[in-house]
């Protein structure tokens, strides 16, 4: 093809305005190619609720342009491919076929995709929301030929999914704002490691964060309150102690140290005559979140971890309650001077009622229920026998909500019950 305009002719003129108009939108395609398609609809949703006030009003913009990601990229990728293609046609005007060749190459790559790209890929989420209208009107335009390429692509391929992360990588996600990893991140180590708790919470179960049965400071139902009981308790320091009956293992309910206060030691008051509530039961593979959402109610802040022998017949229980935790407790005319029976202790820890419920506004609510099931709580003495395990079944360990907000944490909780060791 011959040359049509020479230099300083008005065609001349023209066509240069045609060509640097087809360039740069070209760039300007190639580079909303990279910068829309690479934001995650995750991501916009992220920073459109919880981002900086800038970012959300630019996300808030791009949003609705992206959402149809496959009708969105065929547009682009139209008017990318149109304007290139036109630029040869403009350029063989100008100056020979193969000088229009070479020019039209070094023109699209430099200002048609290296930079434009580059510039997108760091300052995409602006330069997206500057731009939103003009995308809108440019899919409308195109719309009659995107749209059935793609509702193709949707059948062919699928709507492409949200990217969610699973636990693992949302814990990796967490360590790396951590400002420890170094990479200018600002969440405190503290803040790292409860988030990691929290997210490893769902994988743990009772047996993971209980007390050995073996460890634990229980007392017979049978022993006497007697000076040396009573001072035994004390010195324990518990607020809470689990009353077992006839075996260690058999554990039946639990006394509040706060209850004792009224007994004299030289009545000699047999424990069965005190207040014992109720400790629920849990079996070993309970998940620590449904034993901390049961904690959460306020009729016990203890439980029994309970084993199977048979685990073939073991179903995974999801909730505390039901059979698995409801401890139908039956009584018996106890004997008499029965020896009082001892563990040793590892430790006991109190926790505050209200340090776990991040539902503040129903604490008064959750109080009246408590004061209202109060007398459900308590062991009735009567005729019949006291419960026992069943044969297939085995107390393994205490479980307490101290034991479930350390994990939760991952570090232990001290309190002035506990023994440090200055060595340490």
């Amino acid at each position: 093809m011959t040359i049509e305009h020479r230099c300083c002719e008005t065609g001349f003129f023209i066509y240069i305005v045609v060509i640097v108009f087809l360039v740069l939108f070209a760039g300007m395609m190639s580079g909303l190619t990279l910068g829309l398609m690479s934001l995650s609809i995750v991501d916009l949703e992220v920073l459109a609720k919880s981002g900086t006030p800038k970012d959300r009003k630019h996300a808030e913009k791009i949003l609705p342009v992206v959402r149809q990601q496959h009708l969105l990229l065929c547009t682009l990728l139209i008017y990318n491919a149109a304007a290139m293609e036109a630029l040869p046609i403009f350029l063989d005007g100008l100056i020979t076929a193969w000088g229009a060749i070479l020019i039209s190459v070094t023109l699209i790559l430099l200002f048609g995709e290296i930079i434009p790209q580059s510039v997108c890929s760091r300052h995409g989420l602006a330069i997206g929301a500057a731009v939103a209208p003009l995308v809108r009107v440019l899919v409308w335009i195109c719309f009659p030929v995107a749209y059935p390429i793609s509702k193709l692509l949707d059948f062919t391929l699928g709507d492409r999914h949200v990217a969610l992360f699973r636990r693992a990588e949302l814990k990796t996600l967490v360590d790396f704002h951590g400002n420890e990893a170094g990479k200018g991140g600002e969440l405190t180590h503290d803040e790292t490691t409860i988030i990691a708790g929290a997210l490893e919470l769902s994988e743990k179960t009772a047996g993971d964060a209980m007390t050995p049965i073996s460890d634990t400071f229980a007392i017979d139902i049978n022993a006497k309150l007697d000076r040396d009981l009573m001072k035994l308790i004390l010195e324990k320091g518990h607020s809470r102690v689990p009353v077992y009956y006839e075996q260690p293992t058999n554990i039946i309910g639990l006394v509040l140290v706060k209850n004792l206060l009224t007994i004299h030691p030289a009545d000699e008051i047999p424990v069965k005559n005190v207040t014992v509530r109720r400790i629920p039961r849990v079996p070993e593979n309970a998940p620590l979140y449904e034993i901390l959402n049961e904690f959460q109610k306020g009729h016990s802040h203890m439980a029994v971890v309970i084993r199977r022998h048979d685990m073939t017949l073991e179903q995974p229980s999801s909730k505390l309650g039901g059979a698995d935790v409801k401890v139908d407790i039956d009584s018996e005319k106890l004997p008499r001077d029965k020896s009082i029976k001892m563990r040793p202790l590892q430790k006991w820890k109190s926790f505050p009622n209200n340090g776990i419920n991040s539902q503040r506004s129903t604490s008064w609510t959750r109080s009246k229920k408590w004061a209202r099931d109060v007398d459900a709580d308590v062991l009735q003495m009567d005729e019949s026998p006291l419960q026992k395990l069943d044969e297939e079944e085995e107390a393994v360990g205490i479980i307490t909500m101290e034991d479930v907000i350390e994990e939760l944490l991952q570090e232990e909780i001290f309190d002035e019950t506990d023994h440090h060791d200055e060595n340490s």
